[in-house]
């Protein structure tokens, strides 16, 4: 399916472009990346996709992160 978006002023397309450039993709590459992310943002993780996705990325919290932050919370 192919969209359209019209009448997009000269700034926004030009920082969409400067987007683009930064991610070492098309105008088009990152518009539908951009469109792909807003299409997920709707759905909702159970709490086992979002372990699977925490594992898969490799995330750690290191143990002493409690102590951390309740030293931070007590400089306050």
């Amino acid at each position: 399916m192919n969209l359209s978006i019209k009448n997009v002023p000269d700034p926004v397309v030009e920082r969409l472009r400067e987007r683009a450039k930064r991610r070492h993709r098309s105008l088009q590459g990152e518009l539908l990346a951009i469109v792909e992310t807003a299409a997920r943002e709707d759905q909702f993780w159970t709490p086992t996709e979002i372990l699977k996705e925490v594992e898969r990325l490799g995330v750690r919290t290191p143990s002493e992160s409690v102590d951390m932050i309740r030293a931070d919370r007590d400089g306050r």
